[in-house]
């Protein structure tokens, strides 16, 4: 299927900067009231992520009505181009409603179920991660900043590296993922728990940490940071080699992959 790349990759980035400016312009002073959970009593939504997710709708539908959408908080809607939207709409809600400046807004594009073009805006900086399948990563430190393109540096032996990961929001998996990191933070130089996937797979690209590791990702987490991370030149892989998934996720430069595969696997991620 032939699509037009480019197109695709500046609507995400005008869908997502519009998203951003919402959620900025609405987060109130103070702690942001929750309105609703989904997984578990700390997995939390808020009016802004269901307004922000129905504004990047409505902006690509008026562009694409064809296309299909799947997003965290508006669920599955079937298109007939071939074209899916994957939508966060903000990353790392329980940041947001605590004031922390780390969350953000994910927009990744499935071409025949494969993502192919995504973005990753940090609302709170207004930095922009970006990649286009076989085309590169850039990062723009603001909007009207100048590209700068990304790639993952040679990393340094597993004890000298910066390790990110994330907990899920069930209890026995927070525990589980908890026993694993307490291993793994010997063999490291340290861990780094931000609480947004997408930042997490785009800080591997701008070599902010040096590897990444997580379990419970759901797609719409990994889409755009995934093919940003991928596209800088890191493996993003899952348990065993296989396809990355809610099973697991590792992201890290190429030279690093089998030692910190071992790792992770000893580790009992």
């Amino acid at each position: 299927m032939t699509v037009d790349l480019p197109g695709l990759s500046a609507l995400a980035l005008t869908a997502a900067r519009h998203a951003a400016a919402l959620i900025r312009d609405r987060r109130s002073a103070g702690r942001v009231a929750v309105t609703a959970t989904k997984s578990s009593p700390t997995d939390a939504v808020t009016a802004v992520d269901t307004a922000a997710e129905r504004l990047i709708r409505d902006v690509i539908r008026a562009a694409r009505p064809d296309d299909g959408f799947l997003g965290e908080e508006g669920g599955v809607e079937p298109g007939s181009s071939g074209v899916r939207w994957v939508l966060d709409p903000i990353d790392g809600t329980v940041n947001f409603v605590y004031g922390i400046p780390a969350y953000a807004v994910s927009v990744g594009v499935e071409v025949g179920g494969r993502c192919r073009a995504g973005v990753v805006l940090d609302v709170v900086s207004g930095a922009e991660f970006s990649a286009a399948e076989d085309a590169g990563a850039w990062f723009r430190r603001a909007v009207d900043a100048p590209a700068e393109v990304l790639v993952v540096p040679e990393p340094p032996e597993l004890s000298q590296c910066l390790v990110a990961t994330g907990f899920g929001y069930d209890v026995e998996r927070r525990t589980r993922q908890a026993t694993a990191v307490a291993r793994l933070l010997p063999l490291v130089r340290d861990i780094r728990r931000i609480g947004a996937a997408s930042l997490d797979l785009c800080n591997v690209a701008a070599g902010r940490v040096d590897a990444y590791v997580e379990q419970g990702l759901q797609p719409w987490d990994l889409a755009a940071g995934g093919l940003i991370a991928q596209e800088a030149g890191a493996v993003v892989t899952g348990a065993e080699g296989g396809e990355p998934s809610e099973r697991l996720v590792i992201a890290c430069a190429p030279a690093l992959l089998e030692t910190f595969q071992s790792a992770v696997t000893a580790c009992g991620f």
